[in-house]
């Protein structure tokens, strides 16, 4: 099996991957950062985002594991001491996996040019120095005029961040849709929207025709990307989709609740327990 290794600089991190190496010194496994079969990231959810748009094009090749550092983030099944759990199920390895959906997103600049992303979470589109103005499209028929901070269009697994905390649904990763938050939405007699997240089916293909000139600043995932030139950004969901190593994946409602809720419940009194 080859191993490629990803993580940030945190001494855990160091420890851990210290610990690979050295397996890959006696013969457990090959050590291969460019063309790997497992990626295995140590660090945190956004260590994994990294590595994820790193091995961008390599995506029907290879599964990745997470190792997390700190507390048990979405991505990551592993902490930092189940180092030798994780080994066995490595040498174990019969092709195990899960995957999730990713968003397909295509940008058609004011030149003509034209520049493809991929989105684990979610893609959005703000001004940074007033309000945009953007038409949206559905299937090529505009739906409405957006003004307002932003857009963001989320993915099933990215509806616990960002499209979380604007209000969207969290949306389990079997169900393979993209949602549209708003971003403080503006409505008047000229610009109405719904004022509503939106959950669009599979085969819809949402488009964003920005009116602004200036200001505008796009962002995949944890990437951010001048604005100012797209003439517009269609996004769909993708035919790709990202896998895991699935040795002890953890159900996606486990993680909900362990993220936002916390190991406890109330009892027939109304009371918390623990757990």
């Amino acid at each position: 099996m080859k191993v490629g290794l990803y993580g940030n600089q945190s001494e855990k991190t160091k420890e851990v991957m210290n610990a690979f190496n050295h397996l890959c010194q006696q013969g457990e496994f090959t050590r291969d950062d460019e063309h790997p079969d497992i990626v295995i990231t140590v660090g945190g959810d956004g260590t994994l985002l990294g590595a994820f748009h790193h091995y961008r094009n390599q995506l029907d090749q290879i599964r990745f594991v997470g190792i997390h550092t700190g507390h048990l983030g979405f991505y990551t099944d592993w902490r930092n001491y189940e180092v030798d759990e994780l080994i066995e199920s490595l040498k174990k390895d019969k092709g195990e996996r899960v995957s999730y959906p990713l968003l397909d997103v295509t940008v058609k600049l004011k030149n003509g040019e034209t520049a493809h992303y991929s989105a684990l979470n979610e893609a959005t589109l703000r001004k940074v120095n007033g309000t945009l103005f953007c038409q949206v499209f559905i299937n090529g028929d505009l739906f409405e005029n957006f003004r307002g901070d932003g857009l963001c269009i989320a993915t099933p697994t990215g509806s616990t961040g960002l499209s979380k905390s604007l209000g969207g649904a969290v949306v389990h990763p079997r169900a393979e849709v993209m949602q549209m938050s708003e971003m403080a939405s503006i409505n008047n007699r000229v610009y109405r929207t719904l004022s509503s997240p939106m959950i669009f089916a599979k085969d819809n293909v949402l488009t964003l025709r920005p009116e602004s000139e200036e200001g505008m600043v796009m962002a995949i995932d944890h990437l951010t990307y001048d604005g100012n030139e797209i003439e517009e950004i269609q996004l769909k969901i993708s035919q790709e989709r990202i896998s895991f190593a699935a040795y002890r994946h953890t159900p996606f409602w486990d993680r909900v609740e362990d993220a936002f809720i916390g190991s406890r419940e109330l009892n027939c009194n109304g009371s918390e327990e623990v757990r």
